[in-house]
Formats: C-alpha cells, sequence, structure tokens
C-alpha cells in the first residue's frame, strides 16, 4: 500500500524468482519495534480442528457454485468430487471453511494423496472463485518499504501504518475491476503479500506471531489515487468494489518458510520488464511484526486479511510529467515467488 502524496501443495513447484532488484522508492514505514505484552502462546499444529499448513488452496468456480480445490503436482483437486469417490463426508466446502475449522479438515491430505483421477483438472481449464469471501476483517499496511521512504525523504514513523478494505472489495484471479463505472481517473496498481491469518490472536509476542498465519497469498491493493488524494483519509480510494484482487492459491505456512524473503513483481500488459520489483526482506515491517502489533489491540481471527504492503515503483512515485495512469482494456500481473501469479484486468 502507498501513501498519497500530499502539498508444492504436493511436489508441485510454484513460481520462483532470484532478481533483488528494488524498482522505484517510497513512500515511508517505520523501523519495527513496538514490544508486545505477550499473553498467548504458539499454537501447535497437533490442535484439534485445524487444517493442513502444509496444502495449497484454491477456490474453484462451476457456473454460480464456488468451491474447495487443492493444488498439486496433478492438477487441481476439486474436494468435493474427491470426498465423494472416497466415500468420506463433511469434508470443507470452501477455502473459508478450511482456514476456520469447519468440516472434517483432518481428511484433507489423504484427498491430495489419494484422489482419483476423476477428480484431477487442468489449472489452464478451470475457472477461478474468490480466493476467501467472508473475512471477518481486511487490514492493510501502508507505506512498508524503504525504497519508498528513499524517494520521498520522509521520517520513519515508529509504527505500522494501518487501514482496511471491505469484503465488497475483494475480487478474483482472471477477474476484472470496472472502473469505467466510477467517477476516477488515476488508477494504479500495488502488488502485495498477503496473510490469511489461522489463529485466533491477542497480544502475540513478535517472536510466535507467524505461528498464527494459516498461509500466504498474492494480492492487490488497487487503487484510485485521485479519489484517495482529495481528502484526509484513504478509503474512498482504496476500498470501491473488487479493488482487492486476491488468488489464486492459499498456499500453507509450512510452504513459506520464510516470509521476508520472496520477490514481488508487477506486469502490465504486454511488458516484460517489471514495474514493481522487489524483495520481501525490505520490508520495514515485517510480517510477524505486523500480526504481533495488530493484534496488541486489534483481536485477529481465523479468515481475516492482511495485506502487507506494497513495493517501489508505483505510478504515483514517478514525476508527474511520467505518470500515465491504468485505464479500461489494460492487464496487471502480481507474481510472487513462492506463493503464485494473480491476474485481473480493468474494463
Amino acid at each position: 500500500m502507498t501513501r498519497a502524496f500530499r502539498p508444492t501443495e504436493i511436489g508441485h513447484p510454484l513460481p520462483n524468482s532470484s532478481s533483488v532488484t528494488p524498482s522505484r522508492s517510497a513512500f515511508l514505514a517505520g523501523t519495527a519495534a513496538a514490544t508486545v505484552a505477550a499473553t498467548a502462546s504458539a499454537p501447535t499444529a497437533a490442535e484439534a480442528g485445524e487444517a493442513p499448513r502444509s496444502l495449497t488452496y484454491t477456490t474453484l468456480r462451476d457456473g454460480a457454485r464456488d468451491h474447495l480445490g487443492l493444488r498439486t503436482s496433478r492438477g487441481i483437486i476439486d474436494v468435493g468430487r474427491a470426498a465423494a469417490a472416497l466415500g468420506l463426508a463433511g469434508v470443507p466446502q470452501t477455502v473459508d471453511d478450511v482456514v476456520a475449522g469447519r468440516g472434517d479438515v483432518s481428511v484433507l491430505a489423504r484427498i491430495a494423496l489419494h484422489a482419483p483421477a476423476s477428480a484431477v483438472r487442468a489449472e489452464n481449464a478451470v475457472e477461478y472463485g474468490p480466493l476467501v469471501s467472508r473475512p471477518p476483517k481486511i487490514v492493510c499496511v501502508g507505506l512498508n518499504y524503504r525504497a519508498h521512504l528513499a524517494e520521498t525523504g520522509e521520517k520513519l514513523p515508529p509504527f505500522p501504518d494501518l487501514f482496511n478494505k471491505y469484503n465488497t472489495s475483494l475480487n478474483r484471479h482472471n477477474g476484472t475491476i470496472d472502473v469505467s463505472s466510477l467517477p476516477f481517473k488515476n488508477f494504479d496498481y500495488e502488488s502485495e503479500l498477503v496473510m490469511i491469518v489461522g489463529k485466533r490472536a491477542r497480544n502475540v509476542p513478535e517472536s510466535e506471531a507467524l505461528a498464527y498465519v494459516f498461509g500466504y497469498a498474492a494480492g492487490h491493493d488497487f487503487s484510485a489515487r485521485d479519489a484517495q488524494l482529495r481528502v484526509s483519509q484513504w478509503m474512498s480510494g482504496k476500498t470501491p468494489d473488487e479493488f482487492a484482487p486476491l488468488g489464486p492459491w492459499l498456499v500453507g505456512a509450512e510452504r513459506v518458510p520464510d516470509p521476508q524473503s520472496l520477490q514481488i513483481q508487477t506486469f502490465v500488459n504486454d511488458e516484460t520488464t517489471p514495474r514493481q520489483d522487489m524483495n520481501t526482506s525490505q520490508m520495514i515491517f515485517s510480517c510477524a511484526h505486523i500480526v504481533s502489533y495488530t493484534s496488541s489491540f486489534i483481536t485477529l481471527e481465523p479468515g481475516d486479511v492482511i495485506f502487507t504492503g506494497t513495493p517501489s515503483g508505483v505510478i504515483l512515485g514517478y514525476p508527474k510529467e511520467k505518470q500515465v495512469w491504468l485505464k479500461p482494456g489494460d492487464r496487471i500481473r502480481t507474481v510472487i515467488s513462492g506463493v503464485g501469479e494473480l491476474r485481473f484486468s480493468l474494463v
């Protein structure tokens, strides 16, 4: 997220990128330190009702029905179809169910290993639904990469700069954003690593915070800069319908051992050079710090979505004479190493 300027799944390799080429630079965000009192202990993998954090999940869309899929080396397993074939009842129906522990989550690893071929679908032959649809909260972190700070010369604040989006902002892989219907024109990209909370968290120490993360996803804090800049609050430029594309994969946290070592890139249309290209090691506030800090005054619940901030390279950071805003017909790709590729387009 960027402050407006003011006057494998089992055996499946995921996209990887080794370049750490900071693009542009940014607007802010601070040094990492607020000490948080610890009153909760880290959860264990053996806790009842906890879904495997070693799998990769997705949402399949068939007509009006969105339902759970598992990404594997064989393709995407239709969980409902596989469960029927294996004689399993009460399985989770959606990604929301998985994260919340609804249904018999204990059979998901078995389904991933033993699903029959009739339940496996090709990644390029399915339609994807919203990765999650009913998160209790969507928390966003602004101004969280050092290159932004170098570009603007702003002082480091002592705490993460938080704001929020709403469920109506949620969008899906290969989805569209209807910018033509909006009274705005300065549309901008913001690729981000997203965390999905898996355990109730209150006053969590930073050393244990990542144990409360169920998994990670590619996300996009799409923004209307003219709406964002005309007022002191960010809501109107950040929360319009469909402004939070997310997916296609929720990669279990065990498959992302270090969320501070991932490359984030943004591509527009057929460009081969990324507009944004930066490693999450450049975050000012780490993923663990964000969870710990936020839990010191907001109770995080299973399913909460946390956008961790965007790298430099956004259009707003260009000199004014070089600011060419996104428009209907543009296509955007967010690529995060170890997490996946999210695509959407503007209409």
